[in-house]
């Protein structure tokens, strides 16, 4: 897909692979619509940075939990950018708590994290479905993880909103083909504040274990996977329905 010209979203764009994304896509001569939800300040950097690059690039806060927000996200896109080609899914949430610890998991984490994770996907892609079939068609990417393939991962609740974000992946991919087409990445390990914060001390002697481990030799950083984003974006168009695993091996090491 040429996407030189045309008009993207990027939900949780202004941080981490969010960041990297909306950066890789402006650099190719696509407009960046960045969505945040509480990281003002970085999504608004991050929007400098792509302006800079010679496109347009604005951030809008909307929580994609809610479908009205999607909605609002999508037009205000369009208006913006006059149309929309891409759609990036990256946005997402979680509660760091060790998968033993089941009466710790509450309503209230089910609830959000599945209301991120899963149903922001779907509403922001049924929102900008009508846009990309007036567009000539599109593509969208879920950013997902290893989480919902193995079962490992910040909690539970995490780890099953990814798989059914896997799952979620395949059905739109055939309900809006043959113009749109859908996929994802699942990252594993990724360095950075999304981890840091999360793991606190642990994070460190974490990402030094698996770099020891990892048939790679190296965690994946925000650049990595948004280059597998863009795989799916730029390269062929006959890739639909899949859900690339972007891991530094993670998923192949021996038990």
């Amino acid at each position: 897909m040429e996407i030189q010209g045309k008009a993207a979203i990027v939900t949780g764009g202004g941080t981490g692979v969010g960041r990297a994304v909306s950066l890789m896509l402006a650099e190719r001569g696509c407009s960046v619509v960045i969505n945040y939800s509480k990281s003002r300040d970085e999504a608004e950097a991050t929007a400098a940075e792509v302006e800079k690059l010679g496109v347009r690039g604005i951030a809008v806060q909307a929580d994609v939990a809610g479908d009205e927000a999607c909605r609002k996200l999508v037009q205000t896109a369009v208006d913006a950018c006059g149309g929309l080609h891409v759609l990036v899914n990256n946005a997402g949430t979680t509660e760091f708590l060790p998968h033993n610890m089941l009466d710790e998991i509450t309503d209230p984490m089910w609830e959000r994290i599945l209301a991120v994770n899963l149903k922001g996907p779907f509403q922001c892609t049924r929102a900008a479905r009508e846009p990309m079939l007036a567009a000539g068609g599109g593509a969208v990417v879920n950013v997902s993880s290893v989480a919902g393939i193995i079962g490992v991962g910040s909690s539970i609740p995490y780890a099953c909103s990814k798989a059914a974000l896997n799952n979620l992946t395949i059905m739109l991919a055939r309900v809006l083909a043959p113009q749109i087409r859908v996929n994802g990445v699942a990252p594993g390990f990724i360095a950075g504040r999304w981890l840091e914060q999360g793991l606190g001390p642990m994070y460190e002697p974490m990402k030094k274990h698996y770099e020891k481990r990892l048939p790679l030799g190296r965690v994946c950083e925000p650049e990595d996977v948004a280059a597998a984003v863009m795989s799916l974006i730029v390269g062929s168009d006959m890739i639909t329905g899949q859900t690339i695993v972007v891991d530094s091996g993670m998923t192949i090491l021996a038990p």
